[in-house]
This record gives C-alpha cells, structure tokens and sequence, in this order.
C-alpha cells in the first residue's frame, strides 16, 4: 500500500500540533476553558478551509473535504494540547509570554 499526501496536508497536519500554542498565546491562564475551546475550534476550521483551497484538486474545491479537514485539525489539536503541550509545560509558557503583570501605582505620593 503505497499512501502519497501533497505538501499541503501535511502542512496544515503541523498546524493543527501547533494551534494550541497558538490559543494559549492570545489568551490568559483565566480565559474560560469554552472560550479557548472557541478559538481552537475557529482557527481549526479557518485551518481546514485554507488547506482545501490550497490542496491539489480534481474535480475541485469541496466542502464536505474542507469540513471534514476542519474537525480533524480540531481533534488533533485537541489531542496535542492534552497529549504533548500541557504535560510537557508549553501551554503554560505560552500563556504568561505575553502577558505582562499589572502593577499598581498609586496617583497620591
């Protein structure tokens, strides 16, 4: 069994492994878990969609295909967050790189 995929699957295949760092680095450690779940799930679609237009094609674009690629992108970031980032402590990391801690100051000295 000979299995060929173009550039383009596996390129939104990284994708998927890496939105989750993705998410963490727009949001807080506070952010609702359903709202990152939101994002994860709009950037997985967004990611499905690209990778449809982008690949080979033909009998052309298909939004079945699309679709299917979006809740794929989703399941494995899904898996990738709990499986590889949140273990391993990036998911953490890439919450507090760019957020900068609020400081106090007072207006009366």
């Amino acid at each position: 069994m000979n299995v060929h995929l173009d550039s383009v699957y596996w390129l939104g295949l990284v994708i998927s492994v890496v939105l989750p760092v993705l998410v963490g680095l727009v949001t807080t450690r506070v952010t609702n878990a359903g709202v990152k779940a939101v994002i994860l799930l709009g950037l997985s679609t967004l990611n499905g969609f690209l990778v449809e237009l982008a690949g080979p094609h033909d009998a052309g674009y298909s939004v079945q295909t699309a679709a299917v690629l979006a809740l794929m992108s989703f399941g494995t970031g899904v898996l990738a967050h709990f499986g590889l980032w949140r273990p391993t402590g990036v998911s953490g990391k890439a919450q507090d790189s760019l957020v900068t801690p609020r400081t106090s100051t007072s207006l009366g000295a």
